[in-house]
């Protein structure tokens, strides 16, 4: 006879959810980096093909003005032509046949292997960005400079996020005055605080050779590095509209040289400079990304470079950023489709917002462009988590949250699978002939608990009744406590002590080592 007591019921129900709480493996996770995306297409096939003649037209007919002379060089031998008037503008053909060339294969290292990011075809990976200024306080709803210490938390944040695949530096060290400083110490804070890929800037090439020094010694030597580069740099080579930056271009040329990763960023403003409609801007920043395509492969044949077609929105009635707008969400997605379009790897911007705390406008706007991002295949969406006040605040808390948008958001890029198992045909039939008439408890609604379904870490699904004996949860100070104990915990991708004691010994690094 069966044992039906309480405590045996108890127990076989103890495990079912220990085994459900257990993490899966990877390839039985809902969702998980590299999903694919590229079901939602804003842009005709027609429209797509009209976009692409009109970047063609405007590079052979316009071009970009005020290259570095390095720049010129390396353009006109590739087959550019300047002009007169000091512009250089670029054949059709040799646009193509770069386009034809360039690196489609692009695997993004990270310092920790598992966290590498493969970039072919429509893969989407969500992660951080940005030049924030200021990190938002929850906590009195505040504004202050950020520091290196608050570049180097969000870093050890991002490392224990699951739906944030990368950081990309968020903010700004304003503590540290002296620019080379303050660029090798971005670096520093990104790189020991996370084991995923990092991105960065560079104000200029005398920044370059510090931070390659540092990376070498953290890589294991020069040779280390060059087969794992797990560092990018993200490169605003030109300021649009359509005129190279000569200093960024000359930061670029140099971190080619050194074996980094670029990404080709070019960020006009819809209405200000880039044109006022969407599609006008796409094809601005189409254009200036192809410009730079040819640029990074006259520099070295096949080097890997992301193609930052990154056009923000502009609120016309005022003239302030309307990064939050369904237009951002727009250009995104239509820039994405463009990247399929030439089969490049290819960035833009999501998840940002123009709300100046992590409250419901903030909600509604961050999942609106990462949606929309993802679901149009853009393989690095970055600014997804963290970004507000139009780019000028980063929130800790609003990190954590964009977890929880981003996890929900990639439910949405995995899609429907229609297949026998999931029409479940066989299911119907016997739960209304045979069984008790619900498919609460059957083993194919148990077994796909976890693999079908995201479940948010900090959203509540729970009853009013639930909420009050709960406590009345509140969103923000779950995100405060849960920002607290990772920041008191030793973050795992913390370097080996030898490595973190020779390059505190070389580098003035300007906030305190782990004490254990």
């Amino acid at each position: 006879m069966n044992d039906l007591s309480p405590k045996s019921r108890s127990g076989g129900r103890a495990a079912r959810r220990a085994a459900r709480a257990a993490p899966l493996a990877d390839h039985l996770r809902p969702i998980r980096p590299g999903l694919e995306g590229g079901t939602y297409n804003p842009l005709t096939p027609a429209q797509v093909e009209r976009i692409h003649q009109g970047a063609l037209d405007a590079l052979e007919q316009i071009g970009l003005a005020d290259a570095p002379p390095s720049g010129v060089k390396y353009l006109t031998d590739a087959g550019a032509i300047q002009g007169d008037d000091g512009r250089i503008r670029f054949p059709r053909a040799l646009v193509e046949d770069t386009i034809a060339r360039a690196n489609r294969t692009m695997t993004l290292h990270a310092r920790d292997p598992q966290y590498d990011l493969d970039l072919s075809g429509s893969r989407v990976h969500y992660g951080t960005a940005g030049a924030a200024v200021n990190l938002v306080e929850v906590d009195g709803r505040n504004y202050r400079e950020s520091t290196v210490q608050d570049l180097h938390d969000a870093a050890r944040i991002a490392n224990q996020l699951d739906n944030i695949h990368f950081l990309q530096r968020p903010m700004i060290c304003r503590d540290i005055p002296d620019t080379i400083e303050m660029e090798y110490n971005s670096v520093f804070a990104c790189v020991s605080g996370t084991g995923k890929h990092v991105g960065t800037s560079y104000t200029d090439t005398t920044c370059v050779g510090p931070a390659m020094e540092m990376l070498h010694m953290i890589a294991g030597g020069e040779e280390a590095w060059r087969a794992r580069p797990f560092v990018s740099n993200s490169n605003c080579f030109v300021v649009p509209p359509m005129k190279f930056a000569p200093e960024s271009c000359e930061v670029m040329e140099a971190c080619i040289e050194a074996g980094m990763p670029v990404l080709l960023l070019s960020a006009g403003m819809s209405g200000a400079t880039a044109p006022s409609t969407i599609a006008g801007a796409i094809m601005q920043a189409t254009a200036e990304c192809l410009a730079g395509l040819v640029y990074v492969n006259a520099v070295k044949p096949g080097a890997p470079a992301i193609f930052g077609t990154w056009p923000f929105g502009l609120d016309l009635r005022t003239g302030a950023m309307s990064i939050g707008s369904g237009e951002q969400a727009l250009l995104s997605a239509g820039c994405g489709q463009m990247h399929r379009f030439y089969d490049i790897p290819g960035g833009a911007a999501g998840g940002a917002s123009d709300s100046k705390l992590p409250d419901m406008q903030a909600g509604w706007e961050q999942m609106c462009s990462n949606l929309s991002a993802g679901l149009s295949g853009v393989n690095m969406v970055y600014e997804a988590a963290g970004m507000h006040a139009s780019l000028l605040g980063f929130c800790l808390e609003s990190l954590i949250l964009g977890d929880d948008i981003i996890g929900q958001t990639l439910r949405c890029v995995r899609g429907i699978e229609v297949n026998d198992e999931t029409l479940a045909l066989d299911q119907i039939a016997d739960v209304c002939m045979n069984g008790p008439g619900h498919y609460l408890g059957t083993d194919q609604t148990l077994s796909g608990m976890q693999t079908n379904c995201v479940y948010p870490t900090f959203g509540s699904r729970t009853s009013p009744k639930e909420w009050v004996e709960l406590g009345k949860p509140d969103l923000l100070a779950l995100a405060t406590a849960r920002k607290e104990e990772i920041l008191a915990m030793k973050t795992a991708a913390a370097l080996p002590p030898d490595v973190e004691a020779a390059v505190r010994a070389r580098f003035n690094i300007h906030f305190p080592a782990w004490a254990d």
